[in-house]
């Protein structure tokens, strides 16, 4: 007596067959941009909330505080110390902060207006940057900085992500970028992508 043994195979459904057909490097950059816009949105939710890591409760931005004034407040470096402190806890200045972390967040999270993305947060992080002022050695009180490397740091590193995001249009994968792209305004803008 013989027993014939059946084998048999998983037919995958067509949402399966499409996300093995996502090529890995497709999938590490929506992963890094996830992982980015996490990165911003966490920013915006400390500084409004104080959720009590950078920022405390007493000094969240809905209690009153100023999501700018720790940071700007005490820049001792380079060349625009001065006039980045007189920004510091400005109206003006909190909201475009704010803002641009909420803007940032959301497009890297959903995947849509990546290259709006890379050129405010581009800037964002550039200015940042410029008020660590890497470069220096010592603060303008003689202290020794707290600069590991005269040129790059996490800022100059996310500022290549967001640009490389966009680039390589990584809100297609995991990501509503390829439904953003055919909106009519989108098709005529195309820095809007």
């Amino acid at each position: 007596m013989s027993i014939q043994h059946r084998t048999t195979t998983r037919v995958a459904p067509a949402q399966d067959a499409a996300e093995a057909a996502i090529p890995l490097g497709a999938k590490v950059l929506a992963a890094l941009r996830i992982v980015m816009g996490l990165t911003f949105l966490w920013a915006f939710a400390d500084k409004t909330f104080g959720l009590g890591y950078t920022t405390s409760p007493a000094q969240a931005w809905v209690n009153g505080g100023s999501p700018t004034k720790g940071f700007l407040g005490h820049v001792e470096v380079g060349p625009f110390q001065t006039m980045l402190r007189s920004w510091a806890g400005a109206d003006w200045a909190n909201w475009l902060f704010m803002i641009a972390l909420l803007g940032i967040g959301l497009a890297l999270l959903s995947g849509i207006g990546l290259r709006l993305a890379a050129i405010g947060g581009g800037t964002l992080l550039a200015f940042m940057w410029i008020a660590e002022w890497p470069p220096a050695r010592q603060t303008s009180s003689g202290a020794a900085s707290s600069s590991t490397n005269p040129l790059i740091d996490y800022h100059l590193v996310y500022l290549v992500v967001l640009i490389a995001l966009a680039v390589y249009a990584a809100g297609n994968t995991w990501g509503y970028g390829r439904q953003w792209a055919k909106l009519d305004v989108v098709r005529r803008y195309r820095w809007s992508r």
